[in-house]
């Protein structure tokens, strides 16, 4: 499970009465709001009665809310992986302005929860993704080269670790499928190796597969840690702070858009804050990006799809295990098609916990073990699932067997949950580019699983869409009409 989401967001029960005022339009907009992770809900038309008092309490504290305004030339919403690395690419490759707005802070969401691969095994060459994946893991691999080049340990700065994936089967007709995809990762550039149960047993020997079993072996592929790769980006963000180019506005749920007299989006409005934009928006709220949409167009004529929806998951991690040690990132060959799983209809409205498992392992550079994962469509719940983490643990036994002289009760005190919600996009592609009807607006969203292989990819290909450069990446596939049609 490569992204999920953290369930420490602010409380989505709190009600706020907001006044907009914007400095040059000089409009007021006044809406009854409910806060949610990365923007905030409209609720349900109130009644006369609750118009009265909140029309009241508004012309009180008019001349005491308008808040204070800032100019950047882009303002990018959401501080996880995608966001954060989108601000960094504007601001190492030109010399534009740039602010971060999140409702809570880095790592809260997506990007904080997951298991930290950056795997191309279980990928498909020739798909539509394909080549933004290739090219991110290009920009990975020389992120790593220029920290190391710095006199720095990409491992302790990053936590990242070529330890090669295995992409594991127990049967003949898994390793048929095996073969295949040995075969298409060779053909398109890769070092690619299909691996007997002998050979699998002399690189993983606490592995165990079945006399019929092997896997595909990818040795250059990496893995790294979000959080401490995140705090890095962070960190050289802040450098251009000391020349007025950066900015960042935590806690801070957008509230709205605020558009000039000829209709251009000219701000991102917060509780306290007016974030003026000379040049773009680039919103990249994950799994909260579609309702965060239906917000900000909802006073519009204009007319959007944004089927982002969450995909919660769980991952396990025994911390300081020393029972065996992995020497590489490891999945089972099921865990492609629970990937590719479609959300069924009515799932979300019955509120059905259909849940597939499936497994994955990864030691991280501190020597946790790291076993997922799930993938569950209920909505935003974020509650750990205590059924959910013995399935997984079931599940990490058949492929282990040595777990099984342990049980999970007595690794209470060693065990942390990772529960979160995955952006969850129908077909598999996030959409990346501008926001028809929305003059300088860009969405960057929709990874799922994918956020940390993404995102430099991402990064670049949206800002070479806000600079107008060439893109090194062809981006037809990602652009919301393909989504939205």
């Amino acid at each position: 499970m490569a992204s999920l989401s953290l369930s420490i967001s602010p409380n989505p029960d709190r009600l706020i009465d907001g006044i907009f005022v914007s400095p040059r339009r000089q409009l007021l907009r006044r809406v009854a709001i409910n806060s949610s992770p990365s923007g905030f809900n409209f609720l349900t038309k109130l009644t006369s009665a609750e118009k009265h008092r909140r029309n009241k309490v508004a012309a009180v504290r008019m001349s005491s809310i308008s808040p204070a305004s800032h100019s950047y030339d882009v303002v990018v919403v959401g501080a996880g992986i995608i966001g954060l690395s989108i601000a960094r690419q504007l601001l190492i490759g030109s010399h534009l302005s740039v602010a971060v707005v999140d409702a809570a802070v880095p790592c809260s969401g997506a990007t904080g929860a997951g298991q930290g691969y950056i795997w191309m095994v279980h990928k498909v060459p020739g798909s539509e993704k394909w080549e933004l994946a290739m090219r991110s893991r290009e920009l990975w691999e020389k992120f790593a080269e220029d920290i190391k080049y710095q006199g720095m340990d990409p491992q302790e700065v990053l936590g990242w670790k070529k330890t090669g994936s295995l992409l594991v089967g127990k049967t003949s007709d898994e390793m048929a499928v095996l073969k295949e995809k040995v075969d298409k990762l060779s053909k398109a550039g890769l070092k690619a190796e299909l691996l007997s149960i002998i050979d699998l047993k002399e690189i993983e020997p606490v592995l165990v597969v079945g006399e019929e079993g092997g896997a595909a072996f990818l040795p250059n592929d990496y893995q790294l840690d979000a959080r401490r790769s995140v705090a890095y980006i962070e960190k050289e963000n802040r450098k251009y702070a000391s020349e007025g180019r950066y900015g960042e506005y935590y806690n801070q749920p957008v509230t709205g858009l605020l558009r000039s007299g000829n209709g251009e989006v000219e701000a991102v409005q917060t509780p306290k804050y007016s974030l003026y934009s000379k040049k773009a928006i680039v919103i990249s709220t994950g799994c909260w990006t579609g309702s965060l949409m239906q917000d900000l167009i909802r006073d519009s004529d204009i007319k959007l799809n944004i089927p982002v929806k969450p995909r919660k998951g769980h991952l396990l991690v025994i911390e300081n295990f020393n029972s065996f040690k992995l020497n590489h990132g490891l999945m089972e060959v099921g865990y492609i098609g629970h990937q590719d799983a479609i959300l069924q209809p009515n799932n979300l409205d019955s509120g059905a916990e259909t849940s597939s498992i499936s497994m994955t392992a990864t030691m991280d550079t501190l020597g946790n073990l790291v076993l997922g994962s799930s993938r569950q469509f209920v909505g935003f719940n974020t509650e750990i699932n205590e059924e959910i983490i013995n399935k997984i643990w079931e599940r990490a036994k058949e492929f282990f067997p040595s777990l099984r002289e342990l049980l999970l009760k007595d690794l209470e005190k060693n065990r942390e949950v990772r529960v979160g919600l995955r952006p969850y996009m129908p077909g598999g592609k996030p959409m990346i580019g501008p926001v028809p009807g929305l003059s300088n607006v860009f969405l960057a969203a929709g990874h799922e699983g994918e956020g940390l292989t993404l995102a430099l990819g991402t990064a670049e290909m949206v800002a070479d869409m806000v600079l107008g450069n060439p893109s090194k990446v062809d981006n037809a596939p990602y652009a919301l009409h393909a989504h939205c049609s």
